[in-house]
């Protein structure tokens, strides 16, 4: 029987784990090794060994009503992007409200995770922790890595010739801190994702000259969209994900590029060409467009090699006397303390059952929570990965066969890599679809056809308008009371921060009205040709 549960890490799935292991009656241990909670939204103005790094300027991707703890709302007047220290202080708000900090050792590092020489029988595995240089040893029932994926770096300097000979500066982007020390400089950065694009953008109003070279573009995606509502609010919906899985993709890639112009997808940008697929993981900027048009970031394509102080690109253009080049390549998934074999059992990829069970475990015992990666907000997320974890270690939940995980495993690599995802985004996923199968596990998917029955109000609010993280807790284990009204008050909160000055009431999106705005001229077209042909 699984009683004590060690978790390695208090972030934001470190904490969901926590409370979710006491909901089930478990004893959590959670090991912390720097001084508060927070993770990855812990700023530090220096880079340390082991731990996520952020810069000063970062704001969220996902708005507030999206990435919440689901049934603990952001208060009223946040803004619907915060800055990494609003977060952050939301993050303490609930550890603090939750008294989870209690479960906590800080400033403690794990150094070693086993299987128990009994763990056959058991499952139990012995964690070995370091604090004050004093290494102590204890026996866990369970294990939830908790320790994120963006702390060791991915740079590549092998991948670029002549870099070796560069005589100026590089680094990667998870040392970059802030703007100070780029005045008047040249820099090159590498990479087209969130960080890359956000560097980019920062340096332009005060660098001499910025160029982002990339492999393959992106689509890039306003934070703002309709009516200036969220973008999440308005794209991450029941019915949006119903049309994206039933209608053809090119049918359901254009809808969506023709009802939201804040995609920028025009190959005059250089970001991503007119048959770019909306398949590929977007990057969140508002301002990459217009410094483009500008003329103070310039897009060129990958690095065909360095000399001491020039990149020459593919198409044999060159950017000279760089002063800096930034890596915003990404990072790789690592564990030290635990044997690269349990994670990745196949082909040194990353092989997790629904990104959460190592599938050829003898006893379900160690999960990995917040390493899936989606549209959709990590908070929840992890929320609803730890809920169901803590049940399949209580024996309230089972896993299907090895051979079953295997199969799935292999069934959604195919379809990632078919949507163009590749390799490197092995643990890529559709938000929705994969929140509703995690919840229907543990009886928390929300039931909509009942719903519309006894609740018509509330339905629609569910199927039409966004997929909110309160609806995981609307029903089933660890059902809120409060879900109900934090669904319906959802749009309330997101523009109580900027009606500062009412003019009027705030509208609405009608996604499905607009639906059928977008749809009459085809049908007209269509009649038109049935009518004389």
């Amino acid at each position: 029987m699984v009683k004590r549960v060690a978790i390695i890490g208090a972030g934001v799935s470190g904490l969901a784990s926590i409370r979710c292991c006491l909901e089930e009656g478990l004893e959590p241990t959670c090991f912390e090794r720097s001084n508060d909670v927070g993770g990855l939204w812990q700023f530090s103005d220096h880079t340390e060994e082991g731990r996520a790094s952020i810069y000063q300027s970062v704001f969220t991707n996902s708005s507030k009503e999206m990435m919440c703890f689901p049934d603990f709302p952001y208060p009223e007047d946040y803004p619907s992007y915060m800055h990494q220290s609003k977060l952050q202080e939301y993050i303490k708000t609930f550890a603090l409200k939750k008294n989870l900090l209690r479960y906590i050792q800080f400033e403690t590092l794990v150094s070693s995770i086993k299987k128990c020489p009994s763990f056959l029988v058991t499952g139990q595995w012995e964690i070995v922790s370091e604090k004050d240089g004093k290494q102590e040893s204890a026996i866990f029932d369970a294990v939830m890595i908790c320790s994120g994926h963006h702390v060791y770096p991915n740079l590549p300097t092998d991948s670029f010739p002549g870099l070796d000979q560069f005589q100026g500066r590089y680094l990667h982007s998870r040392d970059y801190k802030g703007p100070g020390g780029f005045q008047g400089k040249r820099v090159l950065v590498i990479g087209l994702g969130n960080s890359g694009c956000d560097i980019a953008v920062e340096l332009s109003r005060l660098a001499a000259q910025v160029i982002i070279s990339t492999r393959s573009g992106s689509w890039v995606m306003s934070r703002v969209w309709d009516d200036g509502y969220p973008w999440d609010m308005v794209y991450v919906t029941r019915f949006a994900s119903f049309l994206r899985n039933a209608l053809p993709s090119f049918v359901s890639d254009w809808l969506y590029v023709k009802k939201m112009n804040t995609w920028f997808k025009h190959e005059n940008y250089g970001l991503m060409p007119l048959n770019g697929t909306l398949r590929k993981e977007p990057v969140f900027n508002d301002e990459l467009p217009s410094r483009i048009l500008c003329g103070t970031v310039s897009i060129k394509p990958s690095v065909k090699e360095f000399t001491e102080t020039s990149a020459i690109f593919e198409n044999g253009t060159m950017f000279e006397a760089i002063d800096f080049v930034i890596f915003a390549t990404g990072y790789g998934y690592a564990y030290p303390f635990l044997d690269d074999s349990i994670i990745k059992s196949r082909n040194n990829e990353v092989t997790l059952y629904k990104g959460i069970f190592p599938p050829l475990m003898e006893k379900p015992t160690l999960a990995v929570i917040g390493l899936v990666q989606s549209l959709g907000a990590a908070i929840p997320t992890a929320d609803l990965q730890a809920r169901w974890a803590v049940k399949v270690f209580s024996n309230s939940c089972t896993l299907p066969t090895t051979n079953e995980m295997m199969d799935d495993i292999d069934e959604k690599m195919g379809k990632k890599l078919k949507h163009g995802f590749g390799q490197s985004q092995t643990l890529q996923t559709d938000y929705i679809t994969y929140m509703d199968e995690l919840g229907s596990f543990i009886g928390a998917k929300p039931n909509i056809p009942r719903l519309f029955l006894t609740d018509p109000q509330l339905a629609l609010e569910v199927y039409f308008g966004p997929c909110s993280p309160y609806q995981f807790r609307l029903m089933g284990p660890g059902k809120w009371d409060g879900a109900r009204n934090a669904i319906l008050t959802q749009w309330d909160r997101t523009v109580k921060p900027t009606r500062t000055r009412a003019v009027g009431e705030a509208k609405r999106p009608q996604p499905f009205y607009n639906l059928l705005k977008m749809l009459l001229l085809p049908v007209l077209v269509l009649a038109v040709l049935l009518t004389f042909y």
